[in-house]
């Protein structure tokens, strides 16, 4: 469960973040929405403790992160638009060193292995050397990373920026199947579209604030576009 408090960030007098309450339960995928400067970003590097909140507190199963650091990066995974891996490893190479570094070294190469092929990479990519790989079979070997790691939380920022609709159907695809799970799943996203096929609520957000939480399926692609619109131009 991902939860915020009236979490505020502020950098020189410019106000990122105000006053967010939001929740994210456990088996539920929500999506924030909002242009540049919104503040999603902001939200997930608070959640991880990449920034220190001004005011507010940003909870992790109940842990608040600026007090439990360690504790509540053990709980997440996280996601960036541009995965980072070591273009010289196979994904399975990948895979084993970053379980490793995460306190799962006892996995072996068969477990690994079950990992990626959960998360959708291809059987005969596990052995072939990242800088032959697509963003999207980055993200696959990231999201494999989250299933080692048995992580109950898992955070995206634009995770569907730059992938084919292919792509980005296999990636929502396998972001559900992982709530169906019970991880709690938090995406940060422009993709109105996506956003509705994925996430069982969407947030809006604009200059920091949270404007609207809608529930994705009661309301059909139109819609959300609709009142997505309508809260940008107010």
């Amino acid at each position: 469960m991902l939860e915020t408090l009236g979490l505020t960030k502020s950098f020189d007098g410019h106000l990122a973040l105000d006053h967010l309450d939001l929740r994210v339960e456990a088996g539920e995928v929500f999506c924030l929405l909002g242009a540049n400067g919104a503040g999603k970003t902001t939200t997930i590097h608070l959640f991880l403790g990449f920034l220190a909140p001004t005011s507010g507190r940003a909870v992790v199963d109940g842990l608040d992160v600026a007090e439990e650091p360690l504790a509540t990066k053990s709980r997440m995974a996280y996601i960036p638009e541009q995965v980072q891996l070591y273009s010289n490893l196979t994904g399975l190479e990948n895979l084993a060193y970053f379980a490793e570094l995460g306190g799962h070294g006892d996995l072996t190469n068969s477990e690994l292995l079950a990992f990626l092929s959960q998360a959708g990479l291809e059987a005969d990519a596990a052995s072939r050397r990242v800088h032959t790989y697509s963003k999207g079979m980055r993200q696959k070997v990231a999201i494999a990373m989250a299933l080692a790691q048995s992580a109950g939380a898992l955070l995206l920022d634009e995770p569907t920026s730059g992938l084919d609709p292919h792509a980005a159907n296999t990636l929502c695809r396998l972001l559900r199947e992982l709530a169906e799970s019970g991880t709690a799943v938090l995406m940060a996203t422009h993709d109105l579209f996506r956003a509705k096929e994925v996430g069982h609520r969407l947030g809006i957000m604009k200059h920091g604030r949270l404007l609207d939480v809608l529930d994705a399926d009661a309301l059909d692609h139109a819609e959300v576009e609709r009142i997505y619109l309508e809260h940008m131009r107010t």
